[in-house]
C-alpha cells in the first residue's frame, strides 16, 4: 500500500495495539506488528519487522518512563542491554538465513506453559516457583554480570532475528534467573528491550528494510497505548497483574502457533 491517510490510519491503530501489549507485559507488540504491516499495508516481511523494531524503541521508551515512576526498573537490564546489542546486529545479519517457523512455533508453546504458570502463581515471590531456575540475584557480581551479558546476548541476537525487542524473552528470564517480582521484571525488560530495539533498528535500517513513517505513526499509537496500559500494570496488584499477563502469553502463544502453522 502505498502511503495514504488510510494507511497512516492503520499503523496509528497498529501501534495502539502493540502499545497495549508492551505496556502491560514489557514485552515487544512484534507478534501485533509485522503481520498486519505485512497484511495490511503490504509491506515485505523485512520491511515489517525493520519498521517493529522501530515502533518496539518508541514504545517501550513510553512504557519505561511509567515503571520508572514507580520504581519498577533495575539496572541489571543495563548489562542485559550490553549483551543484546551486539546480538542484535549480528541477529539483523543472520535474519534472511534463519529458519523462523520451527523456532517460532517452539517459543509459541513455551509462551503457553510459561502463561499457564504466572496465571496459576498469583504473582507472588513464588512466580513459576514450579519451573527449574538459576538464582543468579544471589550470586557474586562478577558471575552476575557474566550471566547478564550472556543472556543480552543470545536474546539479541534472536530479537534480530525476528524483529522483537525481545522483551518477552527478558521478562521470563528475570523472573526465571534473576527471581525478581512481576512488576519489576516487566520495568526492568521494558528497559532492556528499548536499547536492544534500537540497536535492531540501526541494523535494519543500514539494509534498506525500514518504512520510517509508518513506525513514526505506529509509533504514536504504541506510545499511548503502552502508557495507558502502563499505568494500570503498575497500579494492579501482583496477583491481578500475574492473571491478566498469564492469559496474555497464552493467546499470544496460540497466535504464534497459528501463524507458524500457515
Amino acid at each position: 500500500m502505498e502511503l495514504s491517510l488510510a494507511g497512516l490510519a492503520i499503523a496509528l491503530i497498529i501501534g495502539l495495539l502493540a502499545g497495549a501489549v508492551t505496556g502491560l507485559t514489557g514485552a515487544s507488540g512484534v507478534i501485533v506488528v509485522v503481520p498486519l504491516l505485512s497484511i495490511l499495508l503490504n509491506l515485505s516481511v523485512h520491511q515489517s519487522i525493520g519498521t517493529s523494531l522501530l515502533v518496539d524503541v518508541i514504545a517501550s521508551t513510553g512504557a519505561l518512563l511509567i515503571y520508572r515512576r514507580y520504581g519498577n526498573v533495575e539496572l541489571v537490564g543495563l548489562l542485559m542491554a550490553f549483551g543484546s546489542v551486539l546480538g542484535a546486529q549480528l541477529g539483523a545479519m543472520l535474519s534472511a538465513y534463519t529458519p523462523e517457523k520451527g523456532l517460532g512455533g517452539a517459543f509459541g508453546l513455551f509462551l503457553i506453559l510459561t502463561g499457564l504458570a504466572t496465571y496459576r502463581s498469583g504473582g507472588e515471590g513464588a512466580l513459576l516457583a514450579r519451573l527449574p531456575r538459576l538464582n543468579a540475584s544471589s550470586m557474586r557480581g562478577s558471575w552476575r554480570t557474566i550471566i547478564a551479558v550472556g543472556i543480552g546476548l543470545a536474546i539479541g541476537v534472536t530479537a534480530g532475528v525476528f524483529g522483537a525487542g525481545g522483551g518477552m524473552m527478558f521478562l521470563i528470564t528475570l523472573l526465571l534467573v534473576f527471581n525478581m517480582p512481576l512488576h519489576k521484571a516487566i520495568g526492568t525488560s521494558t528497559l532492556t528491550m528499548l536499547i536492544t530495539a534500537l540497536s535492531g533498528v540501526l541494523g535494519y535500517m543500514a539494509h534498506g528494510y525500514l518504512r520510517p513513517t509508518y513506525g513514526l505513526m505506529a509509533g504514536i499509537g504504541a506510545i499511548i497505548g503502552s502508557i495507558t496500559t502502563a499505568g494500570l500494570a503498575n497500579k494492579a496488584s501482583e496477583k491481578t497483574l500475574a492473571k491478566t499477563v498469564g492469559v496474555l502469553f497464552i493467546t499470544l502463544g496460540l497466535v504464534m502457533l497459528g501463524l507458524k502453522g500457515r
